[in-house]
């Protein structure tokens, strides 16, 4: 009898677990759908970075345009 009841209580917790994971990834994608990602801009530290970064390895070069790669 004991061991009847703690594989029911295991499989409710297991189950608890499932639905609430469940729960929580149709939010995130419902927050995902309200808010979607925005058009990403170059931080000006990561230009500066950049742009020392090729003064340091090819002097007297300039950077005049900097594209993401996807």
């Amino acid at each position: 009898m004991i061991a009847t009841s703690l594989f029911a209580a295991c499989g409710l917790a297991l189950l608890t677990v499932f639905v609430l994971l469940a729960f929580l990834a149709v939010v995130m994608h419902l927050i995902t759908e309200a808010f979607p990602e925005s058009e990403e801009t170059v931080d000006s530290a990561v230009v500066a970075a950049i742009c020392g970064t090729v003064a340091t390895l090819i002097p007297g070069a300039r950077v005049t345009r900097i594209e993401e790669e996807k």
